[in-house]
């Protein structure tokens, strides 16, 4: 996982273009190349300075394959929540069990984080395999708790606390 960059906008603005993952995630639309170049920098390290979030590229061969995020941070707490997808070329290779492993074992080890969750749309499959292949632990569904391009959906909530398995 490595830092976005200005370059990596025209592939960011492909992949999210993909149907799979506009199912998901309510992306903006259009997403046209400037708002990309512009998250891929100042939204970016905006987040990260602010102590909010931490965003990370997920690379094959130099390649943008997806995104990982930390997200809403709760640094009173130790909590956090993780969001990722991958573009559709990069799918089925163990890629996002990887990232959603590494960074929640670096949050949980490194940053003494009590909780790291993962909040999966219900009907979202693949994300859920991630889940539990990453070693998160299946709580419930939040109904009605997200919402996409077609509208409200329920969330599976997943956990990994200190203690819990990471393979």
């Amino acid at each position: 996982m490595t830092a976005f960059d200005v370059a990596d906008a025209p592939a960011l603005v492909a992949a999210v273009a993909d149907p799979d993952i506009r199912r998901w995630l309510p992306l903006p639309r259009p997403y046209p190349v400037e708002l990309a170049e512009h998250w891929a920098t100042v939204g970016i390290e905006s987040t990260r300075v602010s102590g909010t979030g931490l965003v990370r590229c997920i690379r094959v061969d130099g390649a943008l394959a997806g995104c990982i995020d930390v997200k809403r941070v709760d640094w009173r707490a130790r909590t956090a929540e993780l969001g990722y997808w991958l573009a559709p070329g990069f799918r089925g290779q163990g890629l996002a069990t990887a990232a959603v492993r590494t960074l929640s074992s670096w949050l949980l080890g490194v940053h003494s984080f009590e909780r790291v969750e993962l909040r999966v749309a219900t009907g979202n499959a693949a994300s859920a395999r991630v889940a539990s292949r990453a070693g998160f632990v299946h709580e419930g569904v939040a109904r009605n708790a997200g919402f996409t391009d077609d509208g409200r959906v329920d969330l599976a909530v997943w956990s990994r606390v200190p203690g819990d398995r990471s393979d």
